[in-house]
């Protein structure tokens, strides 16, 4: 998969995970710093039941998009689950486990974007509000 793929990909991961309300959703660019993937894509969810809601939303809608995951692990405890997408792969969290492990700070070597709720943005360019 070219970088524009796996951008689009990650994109893709991220606008799901606020299709359910995720939290705090950011993309660290793992390209330059790990061969394990060129993107991680983490939220944050509020319960145990909106874990697996994303999780779950997830899966269904990427696989209308025609990405399969290669592994899904934490759908026991629901604290923390990841979604392999093989060059991306996505961690949702919830809020406690997410503060605990930190990945943030553990990749921050690497480039890390806050994303912006699509949904959101899209209503300011509909009212014509601004960022700045």
């Amino acid at each position: 998969m070219d970088n524009t793929e796996t951008r689009r990909l990650a994109d893709a991961v991220a606008e799901a995970m606020y299709d359910k309300n995720a939290k705090n959703v950011v993309m660290i660019e793992t390209t330059d710093v790990s061969s394990i993937a060129d993107f991680f894509v983490i939220c944050s969810a509020d319960s145990e039941t909106q874990v697996k809601a994303i999780a779950d939303h997830l899966d269904s809608d990427l696989k209308e998009q025609g990405a399969r995951p290669l592994r899904k692990e934490g759908l026991r405890a629901l604290k923390w689950v990841l979604v392999d997408y093989g060059d991306v792969v996505a961690h949702v969290f919830k809020r406690d486990a997410r503060e605990f492990y930190n990945l943030e700070k553990l990749w921050a070597d690497a480039p890390i974007h806050e994303i912006e709720d699509p949904a959101l943005v899209r209503s300011r360019e509909r009212t014509g509000e601004s960022d700045a």
